[in-house]
This record gives C-alpha cells, structure tokens and sequence, in this order.
C-alpha cells in the first residue's frame, strides 16, 4: 500500500501530486523518516511554534512505540524476541501488538488465510524479503521446507500473549504501517486536534476536514509502469484508505513475470489479472491487511467476497493489454466524479 497520493488542490496529473499538495499555502504538514520509510501528517488547524512540537513530540513518540514493539529489524524488538521464543511456549506481549495479531488473525480467517502473517519465509524465498536474495525460481524442496515454517493457524493469541506452534517467521509488515496511521491518529485526537490526515509509506487516514470546510481527497495512482498517472479521486472523513499492487516491485525470469504478491496456499507469486487493489476501511490497518488479501484472492474471487462483506473496495484490472476499473457498490460513496 505504498501507491497513494494526496491531493488538496486542482488535479494536475502532469505535476508530482504529493508537492503540489505540500505546496498548499494553508495549513501545516509534520515530516519525518520513520519504519523504512516516511511519514507525513497534514493538519488543518492553526498552530503555534510550542504547538506544532508538542505534536511533533506526539507523533514521533508513537511511531517510536511501534517500531520498538513490531520491527523486524530490530534484534531486541518486541516482535523479533517473540519470534525467537521456543515454539509452543507462550510469549507475554504488549497491547498494541496483541491488537495488530487479533486484526491480522480476523483477515486471515475471512479471506480464508489470503492474508497471513506467517508467509515471510515464502516472501525471503522468492527474493522479495529484505535479505535481497537474488531473483530466481525456487525448487519445490526449498518451497517444502518454507512452507513447513508458515501457516496462521499455528499461531495461538490469548489476552496478554501469544504463542507459535511451530517455527514461525511471524512479519507485520504488511499491517504494521496501517496500524501506526490508525495509531497516530488516536494519539492526535487525544492531543486535541481534529482536522488531519496522516500517511505513513502510502496508508493513509483522513479525520475531518481541510481548511475550506471540503473533505481530504486522495488520489488512487494508475498501474501504469514508468509514470505516474492519477487513475481516480475518492474523498476521506474519518477512514483509513490503502492500495496494493504488483506493478512496481516483480521480477522476470525466462519470459515469466513474477509478482512480490506471494499466495499462502501455494507458495507462489500470484499469477492473475488483477493490478491494483485500493480499500477504504475505518481501520487503516484493516484496509492495509485487507488490500493484500484481495491483491492475493485476484479479481473475480476478491471482488465477490468484497461485495459480500460490503467492503469498500476499487480494482484495477489488467485486461486485453489495457487496464480496466471495476469497484464495490459501498466504494462509490467515496468516489469523485469523473471529469
């Protein structure tokens, strides 16, 4: 979910969207590098010097929060000394954790285990994970012994803890920046502030409104390789908006594209049309778990479990060498037209 693009003035697709926005004479915007990446959380508020770094403060001291509790790539964080802990051992863990294990189990279980926390061993394999192996085809033993070290149902939660029945490589990584969106956004409101939208790596989530009284408006990126083109415009107020794609980050061996989008059940790149998958939710990292799983389902089981579980949800679809949309009926309340 790192393809989105804010808007807040006139859509120009032939400038950088982000600047254009940033370049927005009214209210303030708070920057920094945070989970391998960046953040930005524009605030439609006034502000004072004291102000802006009591919120700085809050919003730096959050994300801290959460990398010490679920980075990877931190030896002694929360995450990785559970994933060293013995297997069958149960592990005490911190609240925030425990809510992004219960999220995380909750997809999983809907999308009949499209989404899986326990996948990055399959991920490291074909070379998308960070230890940058180099691009090829696995064989089917070193996909047997990947295998034997995922599957979310060996993964056990209880109030307060949580434990792996097996070998499990556990990575929250593709629910993790949608959880501090979600996260920060609670935190900004306790601090008093009402009107914002926060992006971390491409979640973002919009609370009230812009200083023109209009709501946030985002910009779903096209899947168009080597440029970026602005596919449609949705309003946010209150929802948290995430999008997945396989059109930026594959590789290609003997005429084969291979996708980063990796099925659990198979242990292969996914091998379908769809392209994008872009998710509006109240829960920034339940639309970040769930645009993984319906970038994993495809295009036609994806969108009918869409429509049954009333999500909103926008699909771009590779089709006949073009690209096609295709969206949920709850997903056009948030639509702009078209102009």
């Amino acid at each position: 979910a790192r393809i989105l693009l804010p808007l807040l003035l006139a859509l120009l697709v032939s400038l950088s969207v982000h600047r254009l926005w940033c370049a927005e004479p009214v209210g303030y915007e708070l920057v920094g590098p945070t989970m391998g990446t960046t953040y930005s959380v524009k605030i439609a508020e006034p502000l004072d010097a004291p102000r802006e770094q009591q919120l700085r403060g809050v919003i730096e001291a959050t994300l801290e929060r959460v990398l010490a509790l679920m980075s990877t790539y931190r030896e002694n964080s929360e995450l990785s000394r559970f994933n060293r802990a013995r297997p069958g051992d149960w592990f005490e863990i911190s609240g925030e954790t425990g809510e992004v294990l219960a999220t995380a189990q909750q997809v999983s279980e809907l999308t009949g285990g499209a989404f899986d926390v326990t996948v990055g061993p399959l991920v490291n394999l074909w070379g998308f994970g960070p230890d940058g192996r180099p691009e090829r085809v696995p064989v089917d033993s070193e996909l047997d012994a990947a295998f034997a070290r995922t599957g979310y149902r060996h993964l056990e939660l209880e109030a307060g803890r949580a434990r792996r029945q097996r070998d499990l490589y556990v990575d929250l990584s593709a629910i993790a920046k949608g959880y501090a969106v979600d996260l920060v956004a609670r935190k900004l409101r306790e601090a008093g502030v009402n009107n914002f939208l926060v992006e971390i790596g491409g979640e973002l989530k919009g609370v009230g409104r812009k200083p023109d009284g209009s709501p946030w408006r985002i910009a779903i990126e096209s899947a168009h390789e080597g440029s970026r083109r602005v596919q449609r415009v949705v309003r946010v107020e209150g929802t948290g908006i995430a999008t997945s794609g396989d059109y930026r980050n594959y590789f290609e061996h003997d005429g084969v594209r291979y996708s980063h989008t990796i099925d659990p059940a198979t242990g292969r790149p996914v091998a379908h049309g769809l392209a994008s998958v872009t998710v509006i939710d109240p829960s920034a990292a339940r639309a970040d778990a769930m645009a993984t799983a319906l970038m994993v389902l495809g295009p036609e089981r994806g969108y009918r479990l869409a429509e049954e579980q009333q999500l909103a949800v926008f699909f771009i679809i590779r089709q006949d060498g073009t690209f096609i949309e295709r969206h949920t009926p709850d997903f056009s309340l948030y639509l702009e037209p078209e102009s």
